[in-house]
């Protein structure tokens, strides 16, 4: 796309009208498209205009419905401003505006921390390997960049193409932060729309990073048979000297493998990590060790087990340098987003570096070189070995019963812990009759936050407690995860394609985002079991990925293994598919838009709306944020929904203050056109929700479900997708569902093994039939012949 830029000088210029001398011109970029075989579409390099038509058709059909974490509005010196019962604030602001306003700021940030990721990784890859280095994504991908295609309206090929897609990314955050400003924007449902446009922009954003890193550095492109690694705090050998990853950016964590490689001592240290940084370093390096979730940062370091913390960016915890500090080992940060009031030493000699920390004469660096950053954390992690000597904090059982003496049972802990776990009971069972087993519950089940230790009068070290009484869990802890594969292959679309839009796979459940569950882990394994046990396809990345492989099941022959070594990693029917990290995200949202370009031939440049149409309309995708906590995970399920796919949240999920629900029982809200013929049909609630916050799993189970329903589904495939519905809500909530008739266009629809069951449900309802149409379309222009 980005043509050579041209550099043009001269000493002397004279023409009939010019006379100059010393003369020096630049053109940055020279327009170079190549991309002749598709013609460009309505909106490339969209503004916040260019798609808010679509934007209010989606709020229309799902109107926001805002939760307030508060009631008051406190960003200007005219506030703090009491919106409560219907009052404006001193600017004009209703609260439905504020809690979209601050709707838009939170998919602002997400964004913006993927954009500046991208352009990070970007700038160091073309650092290494200049700016035409190609982007090849292997022969099996064709369709490369989805999103970017679509957005943009280019096709990039090499790296410097790649800074195009970043600075539209960049101006759309601009101007989306400057919408946030006081008195700027003043209606909520143009708030939704904005924050619907900047989280799409974070997924062209979070597919730059992610096709940056896998096309330079050599991560799996697609391929179903990739590695499985070591999962779980068990898998570390702490006779190694060992080095702790935290954060996103995977670029000096590879410099710390590759030195250690160059040393030939890859063997003698343990690499481990929490996060997607470890995700990213898997996929180059599958000798690396998954710690776990971001919700298992305190567990490791108190452990004592790592010498040396190397931290990057985002979802770190923000005391890690006093953490650290309580086992003796050292952190190096590296990157600017996280300087943690650190003096900036990335132009002091490496050796000195390693000297000053070894020597105590500094806790922590800030060294924003990545290769250097490597370096040092290799070389100070064997030093610090053999000094530290593994000194951790995590108190021994019995020591635990002599701290806990102190505690005087005013169950603040307890009220404090966002999970609402019986901590206190925990340890009142340790007072009483030294049984931990109710504090290794609450173990299970911990996010990590150490609340309970902030609002403990006494500062004691509850969290520690809690993992002593897991100290046995912890000893088994050892899993597998697969590595993330990347992209979804176009063969792989070619072969499932008319499955998915005909609903002969009843869906594809993408399985996203972090780790607040509300009751652990094995939440969001069974929810990928549920359905992998069903032949959905199921997808994973993330902290959701890791934990998905945490969790023990029966093969064939009665053997305990993990999800990941029960189902194959193909993008079929009963495959469990690892894209990667939070930034593979993008390949989830790229593999559905794959689908309208592939299997239906709809053009993709710079075509979102009709794409977006065509997912809302056809593909059953659904996308599960079980244990999301971040602004990151808000901007790419918001994006996810102006791609016309529902997303289900968990119980902390009302915390992001809306909800988008729809009315099934408005019908004016689900016609659609007949794209062959311009009539209007009642296409159903087919989603009928599009942002849904469940309080359980079993609700979250057959909630999937239903929103995998689409008004375009063919009788077969409406079949299949109300059995599963039905029979998921029988088995969890014990009765026959209520809304069955709403699904059921004919007879045909009916699952034949239930149809008397079904056909009295319908009779008390006072069903009527409806057409059935697997050609359904919101946007008048798609109508091919109008009535």
């Amino acid at each position: 796309m980005a043509g050579e830029s041209l550099r043009f000088s001269a000493k002397d210029l004279k023409t009939p009208t010019i006379e100059a001398k010393d003369v020096l011109i630049r053109i940055g970029k020279l327009p170079a498209e190549e991309w002749v075989d598709e013609p460009m579409g309505p909106t490339p390099m969209p503004d916040s205009m260019s798609l808010r038509d679509w934007d209010h058709f989606l709020n229309k059909r799902y109107k926001p419905m805002y939760a307030p974490l508060c009631d008051m509005c406190c960003l200007c010196t005219f506030g703090k401003c009491d919106l409560s019962q219907g009052k404006k604030g001193a600017c004009g602001l209703d609260l439905s505006a504020q809690q979209s306003r601050i709707v838009l700021l939170a998919c602002l940030i997400g964004c913006s921390c993927h954009a500046a990721h991208s352009r990070h990784l970007v700038h160091h890859l073309i650092e290494l390997y200049g700016p035409n280095s190609p982007l090849d994504m292997g022969d099996e991908v064709a369709v490369e960049m989805p999103n970017t295609r679509m957005v943009c309206g280019f096709k990039p090929k090499t790296l410097k193409d790649l800074e195009l897609a970043l600075e539209w990314c960049e101006t759309t955050v601009l101007h989306g932060v400057a919408a946030a400003h006081t008195g700027q924007e003043g209606s909520a449902r143009d708030y939704e729309s904005k924050a619907f446009h900047v989280s799409m922009a974070d997924h062209v954003g979070m597919e730059v990073a992610d096709v940056a890193q896998l096309t330079q550095w050599g991560f799996p492109k697609g391929e179903e048979d990739v590695p499985l690694v070591e999962s779980g705090l068990a898998t570390i050998d702490a006779s190694k000297p060992v080095l702790l990853m935290i954060g996103h950016n995977v670029s000096p964590g590879i410099e710390a493998v590759d030195y250690l490689k160059e040393l030939n001592k890859r063997d003698q240290m343990d690499i481990c990590g929490i996060c997607c940084t470890i995700l990213d370093l898997t996929r180059y390096d599958d000798r690396a060790k998954i710690v776990g979730p971001i919700s298992w940062q305190l567990r490791i370091i108190r452990s004592g087990v790592p010498d040396v913390i190397q931290i990057d960016e985002q979802c770190i915890r923000t005391d890690v340098i006093d953490e650290a500090k309580k086992i003796k080992a050292k952190v190096i940060a590296t990157n600017d987003k996280a300087c943690h009031g650190l003096p900036n030493w990335t132009d002091k000699d490496k050796d000195w570096i390693v000297d000053q920390l070894y020597n105590d004469n500094a806790d922590a660096a800030l060294i924003l070189d990545a290769e250097k950053a490597g370096k040092v954390s290799v070389d100070l992690t064997f030093k610090m070995h053999t000094k530290r000597k593994k000194f951790k904090i995590i108190p021994t059982q019995d020591e635990v019963k002599e701290q806990i003496k102190a505690c005087t049972l005013c169950y603040d802990c307890q009220r404090a812990c966002p999970e609402n776990l019986e901590i206190t009971e925990g340890i009142k069972a340790i007072k009483e009759n030294g049984d931990f087993s109710k504090l290794a519950e609450v173990y299970e089940h911990c996010v990590g936050c150490a609340r309970c230790e902030s609002a403990c009068p006494k500062m004691n070290n509850t969290h520690s407690w809690i993992i002593a009484a897991g100290a046995e869990k912890i000893r088994n802890e050892k899993f597998k995860c697969r590595v993330g594969r990347g992209p979804i292959r176009d063969t792989e679309i070619r072969n499932v394609g008319a499955p998915i839009v005909l609903g002969e796979i009843p869906g594809i459940v993408a399985i996203v985002g972090c780790a607040n569950y509300g009751r652990g882990t094995e939440e969001v394994a069974m929810i990928a079991e549920e359905f992998l046990k069903r032949r959905y396809i199921v997808v994973v990345s993330g902290c959701g990925a890791m934990d998905v492989g945490r969790y023990w099941v029966e093969d064939d022959d009665g053997n305990k293994v993990t999800l990941y070594e029960k189902y194959p990693g193909s993008f079929d029917a009963g495959g469990l598919v690892n894209v990667g990290s939070c930034v593979s995200n993008a390949h989830i949202t790229g593999a559905a838009a794959k689908v309208a370009n592939i299997f239906a031939r709809r053009p993709l440049r710079g075509n979102f709306e009709e794409i977006a149409d065509y997912i809302l309309n056809r593909v059953g995708a659904v996308g599960i944020a079980w244990g999301a906590m971040s602004q990151k995970a808000a901007s790419i399920g918001t994006g996810c929904n102006r791609f016309g796919v529902p997303v289900i949240l968990g119980p902390h999920g009302v915390k992001y203050r809306r909800q988008l629900l729809g009315r099934s029982d408005k019908k004016e809200l689900w016609e659609v056109y007949d794209a062959n013929t311009g009539e209007i049909i009642d296409g159903g609630p087919c989603p009928e929700h599009l942002l849904y916050a469940a309080d359980t799993v079993e609700e979250c189970i057959v909630m999937t479900a239903k929103l995998a329903i689409r008004s375009s589904d063919n009788y077969k495939g409406r079949q299949v997708k109300l059995t599963h519905y039905i029979d998921l809500y029988k088995k969890y909530f014990g009765t026959f569902p209520d809304d069955v008739f709403r699904f059921v266009r004919e007879e045909a629809d009916i699952p034949v093994t239930i149809k008397s069951e079904v056909m009295k449900h319908l009779q008390e309802k006072g069903w009527k039939p409806s057409k059935i149409c697997t050609n359904t379309t919101s946007l008048k222009r798609l109508i091919r012949v109008k009535k």
